[in-house]
């Protein structure tokens, strides 16, 4: 039976949501053939937008222009220190990479490459770590100073290339600033007074612009905005301070993350400094910008998480058949079922998939409607795979095959999705990344008959904040968790 606090949260815009009306009863289906779509509608708050953004000189120069510098320093690194090999172009490469996934190759605004020294070397250093096996230590430090020096001096030339082709004009970037205030106004009058800085304001986007006149004209309100980025080829968003109510922009800015543009947020005291690394921070004549990061589905980042996923599952997989084997022979032994047993879960945008795991209680009709199971039909085997978590197990097959991650949401079965999407603020932001086999809100306790306002919460500042480390320390703190849950353990 559902619990009192089970649909409660705090947000008042979040709406109320009322516990299922069917029985309760144990959810467990029979095995069902796969579907790979869901014919449900998309949860609200997710739209696809059916735009495609055209490429431009200033664009290419955006996107491709940092990677391109790096990627020509570091290779002149190697060919200067006369040491071509195969441990010091994987040097190079890994250094590459973690530039990349840690945001340095975005091409800032503020083409200060000072603020940037830090982080480079910290990349350079950090790499020389991992290569010790192959190279003497005196290598790997003179490597590491050679790339750092390298990648700094021609982030250096470029931008002042970059700059003087500004001034001429050159490689601008179309820009939109969301909020017309006295910030939104500010904001505009500096891009234009300073053209070094590479942007082209366009125009406004607020709901209710101010009476007085305005240096640009007001192209649409906020919820116009993923529209705009296509229809104008925008590449910068600077969103500043107006009428509509931040949770109102959520949505809006995350519909535009698949567009791949960079958003800037002037924070709400620019005057006060903020404990945000320098090298991440942004400017425009003097006024700080907070990025926001990338998509949770930019290829990088999803590429970098699948070889995650299939290295971890394949070891754990090496590690636990063991258990697996002895777990699936006494729930056949006991129960005369099958020990293994199929339920289909969403598992991304639009995706479903039959997950996997090990029987604890009989099937029911309803199955796929009904929430909890009451305790008195659990044993004590049940209750201890369920404590232990050692039921998902076999989720490490779905992990393999693709349709799961190892970390992420956890998949919830279509029917309590639809409604949940319908019901609840951000729930269907959850599935921009694939469902997990443990995840961020279930290490903090959300899992079972708890809130999922509060889970969503948690699920989407994970998918906001993914990185390797991350997900290493869930898988850390799950396994805690299973191992206080075996006899013995602490609890």
């Amino acid at each position: 039976m559902i619990g009192p606090d089970y649909f409660r949260y705090s947000e008042r815009a979040a709406g109320n949501v009322t516990a299922p009306a069917a029985p309760a009863g144990p959810g467990l289906p029979g095995s069902r053939p796969a579907a790979r779509r869901m014919p449900a509608s998309r949860p609200a708050g997710r739209r696809r937008w059916p735009f495609s953004r055209p490429r431009d000189a200033g664009w290419l120069a955006a996107t491709t222009g940092p990677p391109l510098v790096d990627a020509l320093a570091l290779a002149a690194a190697i060919g200067a220190s006369g040491r071509i090999s195969l441990p010091t172009l994987a040097y190079a490469g890994v250094v590459f990479i973690v530039l990349a996934l840690g945001g340095q190759q975005r091409l800032r605004i503020c083409l200060r490459v000072s603020d940037q020294v830090g982080r480079i070397a910290a990349a350079a250093g950090a790499a020389s770590a991992f290569f010790l096996p192959w190279l003497s230590p005196g290598l790997a430090w003179r490597l590491a100073l050679s790339f750092a020096v390298s990648v700094i001096t021609a982030r250096g030339i470029a931008s002042c290339a970059l700059r003087a082709a500004r001034h001429r004009g050159l490689l601008t970037e179309p820009t939109l600033v969301v909020g017309a205030g006295e910030m939104g106004v500010l904001i505009a009058d500096l891009l234009r007074q300073h053209p070094e800085l590479g942007l082209r304001p366009l125009g406004f986007l607020d709901s209710c612009p101010p009476p007085n006149e305005l240096p640009l004209p007001v192209l649409g309100t906020a919820a116009d905005l993923p529209a705009m980025i296509c229809r104008f080829r925008v590449r910068r968003v600077i969103v500043c301070f107006g009428v509509d109510a931040d949770p109102e922009l959520v949505p809006v800015l995350r519909a535009c993350q698949p567009l791949r543009v960079d958003v800037c947020l002037v924070p709400r005291l620019p005057e006060l400094g903020a404990a945000v690394p320098r090298a991440c921070l942004d400017e425009v004549w003097g006024i700080p910008l907070i990025p926001l990061r990338g998509g949770a589905h930019a290829p990088a980042r999803m590429f970098a998480k699948r070889v995650f996923d299939v290295l971890a599952a394949v070891i754990l997989l090496a590690a636990l058949s063991p258990v697996l084997l002895v777990l699936a022979a006494i729930i056949r032994l006991r129960s005369g079922r099958p020990a293994l047993f199929r339920q289909v879960r969403v598992t991304g945008d639009e995706r479903i998939a039959p997950i996997m795991k090990l029987r604890t209680l009989d099937e029911h009709d309803d199955s796929d409607t009904r929430w909890s199971v009451p305790a008195g039909q659990c044993g004590q085997l049940s209750q201890w795979l369920r404590a232990t978590h050692l039921d998902e197990l076999p989720q490490l097959v779905n992990v393999l095959r693709g349709e799961m991650s190892l970390v992420g949401p956890r998949p919830e079965r279509p029917y309590f999705a639809e409604r949940f999407g319908r019901e609840i603020r951000g729930y269907g932001d959850r599935t921009r990344m694939p469902a997990g086999l443990t995840g961020w809100a279930q290490v903090h306790g959300l899992h079972g008959d708890t809130a999922i306002g509060e889970r969503s919460r948690f699920d989407n500042q994970y998918i906001e904040y993914w990185s390797p480390w991350l997900d290493v320390v869930i898988l850390a703190r799950t396994f805690a968790a299973s191992v206080s849950g075996l006899p013995g353990g602490r609890r």
